[in-house]
């Protein structure tokens, strides 16, 4: 499923350009355009899902996928000595867009004041 007025959504259909670092069918990985780290990767589910509170047993695959990919991404990037996965979830959370998102981020000692 996709939504149309996604700004996720609108990237992994090309719409809007990226940075692509992983694609396969179910998810799509891209340099932040803000980065937090010298490493810093937006890994997404293709499927819309809006954030972690959706998440049920209909669409979990495509969160499962997602984690799948990041020991992939995370060594494509080279981030051997560990890295950090991040989600924010609302606005509370920090959510700036709603589509279930994942933050790998590493290349550098981070701090443990984060989490």
């Amino acid at each position: 499923m996709r939504d149309e007025n996604c700004l996720f959504c609108k990237i992994i259909a090309g719409e809007i350009p990226s940075s692509v670092v992983f694609e396969n069918e179910k998810v799509f990985a891209f340099k932040d355009i803000n980065p937090q780290a010298p490493v810093h990767i937006i890994i997404v589910p293709k499927d819309h899902i809006a954030c972690a509170d959706e998440i049920n047993s209909v669409n979990s695959t495509s969160v499962a996928a997602c984690f799948e990919a990041v020991p992939e991404i995370a060594k494509k990037m080279g981030l051997d000595n560990g890295y950090r996965v991040i989600n924010n979830c609302g606005a509370d959370g920090g959510q700036t867009v709603m589509h279930l998102h994942f933050h790998l981020i590493g290349g550098e000692k981070l701090s443990e004041k984060i989490v």
